[in-house]
């Protein structure tokens, strides 16, 4: 095995197959603003609170790749969107994070949060099935689009990007933005991935739009990804479709990555941010022990998987055990999923928006994830 270093982090690599050592993939631990709102069992055994023990129920990181091929319909559109491999690159999401240790404050920053309120929305962990990821085909119109008031020089890619028939934003059932929400317009077109916050466009056809982040999925990227200082269209400056997750990854039985979670302002720590996150925000005001922008929670290695109501459910929890999941938004819904507007599987009978609510802040540790940046106001873009 050789040890290489990957966005900060030292880790181990070998040849990955089914039932391999556990030691492959698993890390050892190393040396603009954006007010955004918005199988079997085997891990069951209690084997402490530390989340030392590896989650076996994946067998294998690649077992989780969504293979479906996608059915481009007469509208452009396509009913279908691979969720799991985005970025030809692995990213630091993907990387496994059941072995690391605990940050030296985790129980401090853990109470810090329970006595702030917990989770939002009146500290419910639950989930938000309202962000729609659309896919591009060929003959996908480019549209151009105006700046509004939520686009951030610098930051944000002024560019035209496409506007496939018959989509939707988060949250909405057309490409108006009437519901006042983030209304985020994320669509795939082949080996680009196009995020925008705050997108409208309205009866006429006039289109305008907040920050809009264009991500090349074949890209080589570095831990400071589109710039260090910078947002994307979520507060963290980090990618949106990469970290939810979609009904066809729960249907087939794992998430092979991390899971964007939010928080609300006031749990969140001000100007303060962590990798693989690249941006904080003035709007988040807690100060001691808050929650940096990337932080990472991993779920107890002994929480009961099997008691939870659903199996969609133990799909999700076996990831928050592997993976964890990445504070990347303010706003009151925890756990972000993809909408079945463009999947094979559907969410009803799958998982229900409440299934993870026994869920506590106190199941979760704070991952190390090293250094914590002050956010400056600046960004400094990646060539």
């Amino acid at each position: 095995m050789n040890a290489f270093q990957f966005f900060g982090y030292r880790f181990i690599a070998c040849a990955c197959v089914v039932g391999a050592n556990a030691a492959c993939g698993a890390a050892e631990t190393g040396g603009s603003e954006v007010a955004g709102d918005t199988r079997v069992e085997a891990d069951d055994a209690a084997v402490g609170d530390t989340g030392a023990a590896t989650d076996t129920s994946a067998a294998s990181d690649t077992s989780a790749t969504d293979t479906t091929a996608t059915d481009t319909t007469a509208t452009g559109e396509t009913t279908n969107v691979a969720s799991s491999a985005w970025f030809t690159q692995t990213m630091a999401w993907e990387v496994p994070v059941a072995d690391l240790p605990p940050h030296p404050r985790s129980d401090a920053m853990i109470a810090a949060l329970a006595e702030r309120g917990g989770w939002g929305n009146r500290n419910a962990f639950q989930i938000d099935f309202s962000l729609t990821v659309l896919a591009a085909a060929d003959d996908t119109p480019m549209r151009t689009f105006t700046p509004n008031g939520d686009f951030y020089e610098g930051d944000c890619d002024q560019v035209p990007m496409p506007v496939p028939t018959g989509g939707a934003l988060e949250g909405e059932d057309g490409y108006a933005c009437e519901g006042d929400g983030d209304c985020h317009l994320i669509v795939r077109a082949g080996d680009t991935l196009y995020e925008m916050w705050r997108a409208n466009i309205d009866a006429s056809g006039v289109f305008d739009g907040g920050c809009l982040a264009v991500w090349d999925l074949e890209r080589t990227w570095p831990e400071q990804l589109r710039g260090e200082g910078c947002t994307s269209a979520d507060a963290a400056g980090l990618p949106i479709a990469p970290l939810t997750f979609s009904a066809d990854e729960v249907a087939a039985g794992a998430i092979a990555h991390a899971i964007r979670f939010i928080l609300p302002n006031s749990r969140i720590a001000h100007r303060q941010y962590v990798r693989p996150a690249t941006h904080a925000t003035g709007a988040a005001s807690a100060d001691v022990d808050g929650m940096p922008y990337g932080v990472r929670l991993r779920l107890r290695a002994d929480f009961p998987v099997a008691s939870l109501p659903s199996e969609g459910a133990r799909v999700v929890a076996r990831a928050l055990k592997r993976y964890g999941m990445i504070l990347a938004d303010g706003g009151e819904i925890a756990l972000t999923a993809a909408s079945d507007r463009t999947t094979v599987a559907r969410w009803d009978g799958l998982l229900d928006p409440h299934d993870l609510a026994t869920l506590d802040v106190s199941d979760f540790a704070v991952v190390d994830m090293g250094e914590a940046f002050d956010w400056s106001g600046d960004c400094e873009r990646t060539p």
